[in-house]
């Protein structure tokens, strides 16, 4: 059984190791200016991370099948990306992502 010495550094060898790699891309972009075609490249990255766990909500893999639909989901993103596209405010659009999922649960 590993002694306690051990485990503790692993958590605090851990933690440095978690917190170095949040902290220095923030110190090199304060020395560096990133190309305007990369900033522009990164801007996209919220959507396709967006879209990619949308995709992932409504379709259900069957291996081997094609992947079925989780109906449940697919009508309560409705509300979600018309509440999305009106207000662009993150609270609202999980509020009503939130709302429109137990409303359906509840009825179904």
């Amino acid at each position: 059984m590993p002694s306690f010495e051990f485990v503790l550094l692993v958590i605090i060898g851990c933690g440095i190791v978690t917190w170095l790699t949040r902290v220095i891309p923030f110190i090199l972009l304060k020395k560096f200016e990133l190309p305007i075609s990369f900033v522009e490249f990164l801007s996209f990255v919220p959507v396709v991370i967006m879209s990619a766990l949308w995709f992932s909500g409504i379709f259900v893999q069957h291996l081997g099948h094609f992947p079925s639909v989780n109906v449940e989901n697919l009508l309560a993103s409705i509300p979600t990306v018309i509440s999305a596209i009106i207000s662009k405010n993150l609270l609202v659009i999980v509020a009503v992502g939130i709302i429109s999922l137990a409303l359906i649960r509840l009825i179904v």
